[in-house]
Formats: structure tokens, sequence, C-alpha cells
């Protein structure tokens, strides 16, 4: 392994992370038996999906037993309230971590694609945690399960031109808010893959060197030609708005993957080789193996990605910060330790960064 530090000096620090999912889980097969689905295509969807449970807020259940179909006004009334609770848990857990309080927190950044609120959430977790009024704020919504690492990106840049301010990017999804239930193989896809949960991390940028890891470098590319790939659109038929998820994305996904992690490390000299640690985005097991064989990763590599997709579902802009809290708990990272972080999603796009404990 390629043990060459770079000097932090000046860099960004990841100083600490916290996750906060909704407050109840469900197996594939007891959301298969509480929505009364008996199809077979359907439930292979959902039992092939190497996911075993995840947080969700199902909609009220009618006298019948069965589950009322909720409205977009009530959708995005869930996203709202939902969202602030545990994106509020997840930055207040995160701040604990980092051994600071709600009024060190001087750029707050909030990503979601799961609901559009005005004003955003920057706002309303601003108020419900007390932020200082001066606080900076940035919304990023729309962008996808790609978007933690464009909103970590923007969070860097932020702290790297204001020394020892402390700055915190949020993720928050609601995925129980964007869902649309009828026969199609279209919804049944997504039904069966996403889960609720807010992921936050505090960053800081330090003059002198520093023990928490180091953001070296951020890189991105975009795939025009598969714009419509994955998708987020009004469905007029159901009177909401409705995920598409084409099923050549995990092959296009990885078969570009070699390509914007090469350029990520080639700027240190770097070979993948070089990598202690992969944290990437759990999309689901089809992208979780393109990316293995693309990238020439073992299970092993991606064991954290496996597991947060097990155990939460896809939780779109925050799994692979869900994977880099595992890694730490795991206690296996050594000083001089390299990481590749690893989002994609719709445009379709793929974002990486590189960091150095």
């Amino acid at each position: 392994m390629n043990r060459r530090t770079f000097s932090n000096s000046g860099c960004c620090h990841i100083l600490a992370v916290g996750t906060a999912t909704s407050d109840v889980s469900y197996s594939q097969e007891e959301l298969l038996n509480l929505f009364q689905i008996d199809d077979r295509r359907v439930k292979s969807v959902f039992l092939n999906s190497h996911i075993a449970r995840r947080f969700l807020t199902l909609p009220p259940v009618q006298p019948d037993g069965t589950r009322r179909t909720e409205t977009q006004g009530e959708l995005l009334e869930k996203h709202r309230a939902l969202g602030v609770e545990i994106g509020a848990r997840a930055v207040q857990f995160c701040l604990d971590q980092a051994k600071a309080k709600s009024e060190d927190v001087r750029f707050l950044c909030c990503v979601s694609t799961t609901g559009l609120l005005t004003p955003g959430f920057s706002a309303l977790l601003s108020h419900e945690m007390k932020l200082s009024h001066d606080c900076a704020r940035l919304d990023i919504v729309g962008m996808g399960c790609n978007a933690g690492l464009n909103g970590l990106n923007a969070v860097a840049s932020w702290a790297n031109s204001n020394p020892n301010e402390l700055a915190v990017m949020v993720c928050i999804e609601v995925c129980s808010a964007a869902y649309v239930f009828d026969d199609t193989m279209r919804s049944a896809v997504v039904n069966s893959l996403f889960g609720d949960g807010a992921a936050a991390v505090a960053v800081l940028a330090r003059p002198d060197p520093c023990d928490a890891p180091a953001i070296l470098k951020f890189s991105s590319l975009l795939i025009p030609d598969t714009l419509k790939a994955m998708r987020y659109d009004w469905d007029d038929t159901h009177g909401k708005f409705s995920f598409f998820l084409d099923r050549q994305v995990p092959y296009v996904v990885g078969a570009h993957s070699e390509q914007v992690v090469d350029r990520l490390l080639k700027s240190f000299n770097l070979h993948r080789r070089d990598i202690n640690h992969w944290v990437v985005h759990g999309g689901g097991k089809k992208v979780i193996d393109a990316i293995m064989v693309n990238l020439g990763l073992t299970r092993h590599d991606m064991r954290h990605t496996v597991a947060v997709l097990r155990d939460y579902g896809n939780l779109a802009s925050g799994s692979f910060l869900f994977s880099y809290k595992r890694l730490l708990e795991e206690g296996t990272v050594n000083a001089g330790d390299y990481g590749v972080l690893m989002s994609m999603g719709p445009g379709s796009t793929i974002e990486t960064a590189l960091v150095q404990w």
C-alpha cells in the first residue's frame, strides 16, 4: 500500500458523522403482507433485493385493514414533519460526536430529493435547533442519490474559505413520502428499494495539522446519454410525483466508474490498490455488483455498503454516510490510510471524494 502522506494543513477535515431513522422498520415480507401483495413478479422483486429491513412511515390503516393512499399534499407534510425530526436528531448526534454545540454551526447545508419545501429544511432546522440567526445556509434539492457528495463538496469549499468555522451537511430523505402504489413493475422496483433516513457530517478547515480525516479532492462524472434513466417526475394518473429507475442504470454506472475513480486518484499519483477503504452508496444489489466488477473490489471492500443496504435499504443521498459511520465504528482505520467516497444518481452522475486519515 502507498503510505505517502500529503500535508493536510489547511485542508478541510471530517470531524464527525451522525445518523437517524424513522421509528419503525419492516422486513420485506412484512411489507408484502401489510399491502396484501400476491403478484409473484412483485414479490420476487422485494424478496431478491438483498434488503432485510427498511425504516418506513406507512400510510394510515383504513377500517377494512388496507392502507389508505395518501395525497401529494399529505406526502409533502410527511416529508416536512419527519424530515425535520430525523434531520435534527442526525445533526445533534453529529454535533455531540464533534463535541460541538448548535451555536457553533456557522454553515448548514441540507440535501433532499424526496420532497420540495419553501422555506427549505435549512431554515426549518435552523429554527428547530436554535442555530444562530446569521448562520449561512444552503438547500440542495432534487439531485438524487449522488447529492450527498455534491453537498459535501459545497460545504468543504465553504469551510476552506472560512478556517476554524464549523460547517454541517445533513442529508434528509423521507422516502415514505415519495411513493406510488399500483400494479406496475416500475413502481414495484422503487417501492422495494428505498428507506427513510438522515445523515449529518461536520467539517472544519484548520491551518494546522489535524487528526481527523482530510478531504483531499473531489471528482465528478456526468453521463448525459442516460439523462432520463433515473428521474423524479409528475404522474398524472396518480396525481403525485413518481420515481423512475431504468433497469440498465447499474451497468451504465459500473462501466463508467473506473474513469472517474482513476481521474480522482491520478492527481495524487495513487492507484486503486492504494485505497484502504471504500465507502460507496448502496444503490441496490445490481449497482453494488457492477461497481465491484468494474473497480476490481472484493466483498470485503464493500462490506459496509452491503450491510447498510441490508439493514436500511437505499437511503438515497445519505447512504454513503451510513456506510462511513459503520467504517468508523469498526475501528480498523489507521493513520495514513486512504479512502474513496462514492455516490451515484440521476444524470446519470457519479461523484467521488478522496480522503486520508
